[in-house]
């Protein structure tokens, strides 16, 4: 029982099934050579699926004027070709927008290899077939041995002819299915000579150089090997994902190590074969000492081998050290690498002298790891011998130095007689070590051995030595110096790489305590792109997600807009999550190279940065990366604190919602059920009721239609105060034409209520809106009438009070809890239910309270007013000149 448990499916096999559901398949018809039938095949299977009534379309087909291969076009349907114009010509490419568009079930797109014209999206036609497989659409293809990017400098060696137009091994890994197209070398050079493969001069150049017999037996060996590769590890998948028992073999796991040496090409490309061949994973590191900055051809070099081992499936690396062997072993180890392969340059003069070359320490360290050298051609070695490890101001400090160390010493000899003036050269040693470097302290020993034999040992101003005893001394002093400098110097490495470091953390605590403290998304984006700026030294532009499009936030130097290229770029790199731009495999040609910023839940924008000088180096690499990690933390921090704030402003508006719509079916019940009541009665009784009851029973419709008209004005005004706050436009409105055109509402609304209005000379206007204003003051009114008995005045002053005006609205009525002053002005607040009469929805005050909030006034309660009665209710606006 448990045996038949543990027999189940690998996890890693069924998680990569599923993710391979949704995306096309692809099909390769892979030759050793051009002319041994590949398209012909391809064509042929695809005229078959068509009889089939099979949704077949044709991309593109490259038919060299073979008339067999173009017979086998007619009939099938055939995508148009795009016209792209470059340097004044028109060049016919694969419209991989229109193939997407159409969305066959099956295109045919042949040459998998071709390099695509510059200013297409894509550099090479393999990553137009991805994007169709990442649509859903099934594709076959066809591939020559020879444009594999792992074989080739193989091929290359084999046939003399180097091969640029190459497809990354992964592609060939990852198809579902590889189809090996082969015919033998005789018979393909029969078929050249036919004019079956290439026509006229072509075929002949064809047959003198690259396709020879002995290249077409080698090549054609390629081919078979690499199918019988890719069947192997199908077969292996098959096993795994169907849990059958095996002889599985251990996994082995490759470390490459790149430098910046023209060997570090050939180096990844054995890599990739030899990770092939172990059927393993493989990882490409590089290493570089503290401190050291590489010149533009080694970086570019560097940068070149690096993006080859990604296009060839590696993980990359980078690691930076005073001891690189140790940091190599280091990552070795926390990897679990079995197998270390380094390149072996030929070392300069002073390693030979005075120390080990990188792989020959790593062999001297490495305890049950293989390791694998790959050296360069004989005539790059006789090229190497070059001091490149001694920089002209090292040695040109080194030389100075140790002359003045001299100057010192011939001085103090003749003032002071000082038996011994080495530690004199022994301090220009220390001081070229601490100023220059290892290097240019080595370089101070020797000339410090040098004059120090010439200026102070007997006999003088020669370089020969007189005593053994004089002799012993001088080589122990050239000894004691070189390893004093050496010291000295490794330390100065290592404080340069301590300064670095800390220098990159004060960088990243400085962007992360910003943008901690930050939450606006506009002060969030200028913070990211200057830090960015900064660090590049270029341009950096930051765009967001923005219903469903990109849109600019910040950029340094300001940036309004981005061409086509750069657009484009920035647009895959969100939808793909993958960097896309400059120095790229996607839209190259861009200006800016842009990179994703993925958050925990989504692609939130893509971050773009133009360097000005050229690509970046390891700690500018790590640094930007870093960067970004904090940019898209501090951006989703700031999109969940807009979401919090939006499902807080929700929660807040369905409160609200809930208490209207609670407060209308409270309040406006009754005035509804005495209108309902009376025009029932009228209509029921209308006959029979005298005039009198009649009238009072219109007046009791009329009355609460008027309240209730009240209570709809009040909540319009409330939710149009709360939609569109402050009122744009406002002019100068006398507040006492206002209290009276209210007063007058007043009375019309409540004619047995007696309202006393004083209005003060001098008042200056106010900066409002009449109608606004208006209704203010016919609310204050109205809280008086509810809350005050029917026989007492509500008395109205407006009056000048310093810069301000005055309006205090009176009541004689039991007045305010003070606990409440503050609370009556918040919707739906009530202290009571008046006197007896149906009482408001809490209404009338808030809008009171916004509307002088809105322009620019304050308004607020005093109770009581005298004799422990009566409320006062007072605004003050700001007044302005006539």
């Amino acid at each position: 029982m448990v045996e038949a448990r543990d027999r189940r499916p690998s996890p890693d096999a069924l998680l990569e099934l599923a993710t391979r559901e949704g995306r096309g398949k692809l099909k390769i018809f892979l030759g050793a050579s051009p002319g041994v039938g590949k398209t012909y095949a391809m064509l042929a299977g695809a005229r078959r699926l068509t009889d089939e009534k099979k949704d077949v379309l044709v991309g593109v087909v490259e038919t060299h004027g073979r008339s067999e291969t173009a017979a086998l076009i007619q009939g099938l349907e055939i995508l148009p070709l795009k016209s792209v114009s470059y340097r004044g010509h028109e060049l016919q490419e694969f419209d991989l927008d229109a193939a997407l568009a159409r969305k066959p079930a099956l295109i045919i797109v042949d040459e998998l290899a071709h390099s695509n014209a510059p200013g297409s999206r894509h550099p090479k036609r393999f990553q137009d077939v991805q994007e169709l497989l990442d649509a859903g659409i099934d594709v076959w293809t066809a591939l020559n041995i020879q444009h594999l990017e792992s074989l080739a400098d193989v091929v290359a060696s084999i046939t003399g002819v180097t091969v640029r137009e190459r497809v990354p091994d992964t592609v060939v890994e990852r198809a579902d299915d590889v189809v090996l197209i082969d015919i033998t070398p005789d018979e393909l050079v029969q078929r050249l000579k036919d004019g079956k493969v290439y026509l006229g001069d072509n075929a002949t150049r064809a047959a003198d150089n690259f396709l020879k017999p002995g290249n077409l037996t080698a090549l054609r060996e390629l081919a078979l090997r690499r199918t019988a590769q890719r069947i192997d590890g199908q077969m292996v998948d098959y096993l795994r994902l169907n849990a059958i028992e095996g002889p599985w073999p251990t996994t082995e796991r490759l470390l490459v190590c790149v430098g910046g040496d023209q060997l570090s090409e050939q180096v990844v490309r054995t890599g990739a074969r030899m990770a092939g061949g172990l059927n393993g994973t493989w990882i490409a590191v590089h290493a570089s000492p503290s401190g050291h900055s590489p010149g533009a051809d080694e970086l570019r070099r560097i940068e070149e081998a690096l993006s080859l081992a990604a296009r060839l499936g590696a993980e990359i690396s980078r690691v930076t050290g005073s001891d690189l062997a140790a940091e190599i072993l280091r990552l070795a180890r926390q990897q679990n690498i079995t197998q270390i392969l380094m390149g072996l340059s030929p070392p300069t003069l002073l390693k030979k002298l005075f120390g080990r070359s990188l792989p020959s320490e790593i062999m001297h360290r490495a305890r049950g790891v293989g390791v694998h050298i790959v050296t360069g051609k004989q005539q790059e070695k006789s090229k190497s011998f070059v001091w490149p490890s001694l920089k002209l101001n090292g040695i040109a400090a080194a030389f100075v130095a140790v002359a003045l160390a001299t100057v010192v010493g011939i001085g103090l000899e003749r003032a002071l007689q000082l038996p011994n003036l080495s530690m004199v050269y022994l301090a220009a040693v220390l001081f070229c070590a601490t100023g220059f470097g290892t290097m240019s302290a080595i370089a101070a020993a020797f000339f410090s051995f040098l004059a120090f034999n010439f200026f102070f040992i007997a006999p003088r101003y020669t370089f020969t030595v007189a005593s053994p005893g004089e002799l012993l001394s001088l080589v122990i002093f050239l000894l004691v110096a070189v390893l004093t400098g050496s010291l000295a110097g490794r330390l100065r490495q290592q404080r340069i790489f301590a300064l670095a470091q800390v220098k990159q953390l004060q960088a990243l605590y400085d962007l992360s305590r910003k943008i901690s403290a930050t939450v606006k998304m506009d002060d969030i984006g200028w913070i990211v792109v200057t830090h960015l700026a900064s660090l590049v030294k270029g341009q950096a532009i930051l765009l967001l997600e923005r219903k469903g499009e990109l849109e600019i936030i910040s950029a340094m130097p300001p940036e309004d807009d981005l061409g086509p290229a750069d657009w484009a770029a920035a647009r895959w790199a969100f939808e793909r999550y993958e960097k896309a731009g400059w120095m790229s495999e996607t839209l190259p040609n861009a200006e800016f190279q842009f990179r994703p910023l993925r958050a925990s839940h989504a692609t939130l924008g893509v971050a773009g940065f133009r360097p000005s000088g050229g690509a970046l180096s390891a700690e500018v690499e790590r640094m930007v990366e870093a960067i970004l990690d904090q940019v898209a933390v501090a951006v989703e921090r700031a999109v969940l604190g807009d979401m919090a704030g939006k499902a807080q402003a929700d929660a807040e508006s369905e409160k609200l919602r809930s208490a209207l719509l609670s407060s209308i079916s409270h309040d406006l019940r009754t005035p509804l059920s005495s209108i309902l009541g009376s025009a029932s009665t009228l209509r029921s009784l209308g006959s029979k009721l005298t005039k009198a009851v009649r009238e009072d029973l219109l007046a009791n419709i009329e009355e609460e239609a008027t309240r209730l008209s009240r209570f709809v004005v009040n909540l319009l005004d409330m939710t149009k105060l709360e939609a569109a706050g402050v009122p744009k436009e406002l002019e100068k409105v006398d507040l006492g034409e206002v209290t009276s055109a209210a007063v007058r509402r007043a009375k019309q609304a409540w004619p047995s209520r007696k309202v006393v209005i004083t209005i003060a000379e001098g008042v200056p206007p106010v900066m409002a809106r009449a109608a606004l204003l208006e209704q203010l003051v016919f609310n204050l009114l109205d809280n008086a009438e509810k809350y005050a008995p029917a026989d007492t005045e509500t008395s109205i002053d407006v009056s000048r009070s310093g810069n301000s005006v005055r309006l205090a609205v009176e009541d004689h009525g039991l007045g305010i809890p003070a606990a409440d002053l503050e609370l009556i002005f918040q919707k739906f607040y009530r202290v009571s239910a008046g006197d007896g009469r149906p009482p408001g929805t809490g209404l009338g005050l808030a809008i009171c309270r916004a509307i002088a909030t809105a322009f620019g006034g304050t308004i607020h309660a005093e109770s009581p007013v005298a004799d422990g009665k009566g409320t006062r209710l007072v605004l003050q606006l700001p007044g302005v000149s006539p």
